[in-house]
C-alpha cells in the first residue's frame, strides 16, 4: 500500500515534504530572465530543486492553484513537474484539496489518478461526506492515497472546523474520527490506513487530541517554517514515530534567496531541506 511506501521512506530519510509551490516571485534571476514561456522557467526551476532534493525528502507536494493561474502552460508546467518527479521514484501530492459531490468526485479521480496528470496522492476536502470521498476508494488497489482536510493550518480554520457538535465535540474531532473510520477497512502492513489526514502544525493541542482517535492515520501536516511551526513544535506531535510528512513550500524553495540568482540556487534549497530534517529529527 502506498501509505505504507511513504511512512518507510519518512523514516529512513527524514518526514520532509517539499511543496513545489512556485510563484513567478520565486524565480532566480537567470530562469526569470530567459526568453522562454512562463510554464518553462516554472519547471526549470521546478527540475532542478527536484534533482537536488529526491533523495532527502520523503515526498514532494505540487499545489496545483498556482500551475493554474498561469493557464495552460501553467497546467503543462503542472503535468511535467508531477510526472518528473514520480520519474525519479518520488511520491507525488497533488495538493488539489478536492471535494464535490459523488458523480463529479468520481470526475476528480479519474483526472488525478489517471491520464496527463496522474499522481499518487491526492488531498481532498472530507468536509461533504462519505459521498464525495469514496469515489476516490476504487484507487487505493491501484496504489493511490488520500490526504484529507480534517484542521487546516490557516488563521480563520476555528471559523467551522472548532464549532461544537451536539455531542459537546469539536466538528474537526468528528470529521477525525469519520476518516479513521473510512480508512479502516484499508490498514496496510504499517498500521495505517490509505487514508491520511491533513492537520496544521499551528494547532499542537488540537493536534494531540485529533491523534488520540486516529492511531492508524499517517499525516501531512502544513504550517512549518513560514507559519511559524518548528522542530519541537513537530517532535512534540510525533512522539516516539515519525507519524507523517511535514510540509514547507516557500520556505525552502525561497532559501538560496539573498544568497545567489544563478544556477546553483538548487544547492541552497537542499541544504535549507537538510536543515529542516535536522530541526524535526533531533528532537525525536
Amino acid at each position: 500500500m502506498l501509505m505504507d511506501k511513504l511512512a518507510a521512506r519518512a523514516n529512513k530519510v527524514g518526514p520532509v515534504c517539499l511543496g513545489l509551490d512556485t510563484q513567478v516571485s520565486f524565480l532566480p534571476e537567470y530562469i526569470a530572465k530567459k526568453d522562454i514561456d512562463i510554464g518553462e522557467k516554472f519547471f526549470e526551476f521546478n527540475k532542478a530543486i527536484i534533482d537536488a532534493t529526491f533523495d532527502a525528502v520523503a515526498c514532494f507536494k505540487v499545489q496545483i492553484a498556482c500551475y493554474e493561474a498561469l493557464g495552460m502552460s501553467g497546467m503543462e508546467a503542472f503535468r511535467k513537474t508531477v510526472a518528473y518527479a514520480r520519474s525519479k521514484g518520488s511520491i507525488v501530492i497533488s495538493d488539489v484539496k478536492r471535494g464535490d459531490i459523488s458523480s463529479t468526485a468520481t470526475q476528480y479521480a479519474k483526472g488525478h489518478f489517471e491520464g496527463d496528470f496522474e499522481t499518487d496522492i491526492m488531498t481532498i476536502n472530507a468536509y461533504m461526506g462519505i459521498d464525495a470521498v469514496s469515489p476516490y476508494f476504487p484507487y487505493i488497489e491501484k496504489e493511490k492515497a488520500l490526504f484529507l482536510l480534517v484542521k487546516t493550518s490557516n488563521p480563520g480554520s476555528g471559523d467551522f472546523q472548532d464549532i461544537l457538535t451536539d455531542s459537546n465535540e469539536e466538528v474537526y474531532l468528528r470529521v477525525a474520527k469519520k476518516v479513521e473510520e473510512w480508512g479502516a477497512p484499508y490498514i496496510g502492513e504499517s498500521g495505517y490506513t490509505p487514508l491520511g489526514a491533513v492537520v496544521g502544525l499551528t494547532y499542537p493541542e488540537e493536534f494531540l487530541r485529533i491523534k488520540e482517535v486516529m492511531p492508524h492515520t499517517f499525516f501531512l501536516i502544513p504550517g512549518y517554517g513560514a507559519q511559524g511551526g518548528k522542530g519541537e513544535d513537530v517532535a512534540k506531535v510525533f512522539g516516539k514515530n515519525i507519524c507523517g510528512v511535514v510540509n514547507s513550500s516557500r520556505g525552502l524553495i525561497c532559501a538560496y534567496k539573498g544568497k545567489t540568482e544563478n544556477e546553483d540556487f538548487a544547492s541552497y534549497v537542499r541544504e535549507a531541506t537538510l536543515f529542516m530534517n535536522e530541526d524535526i529529527t533531533k528532537w525525536l
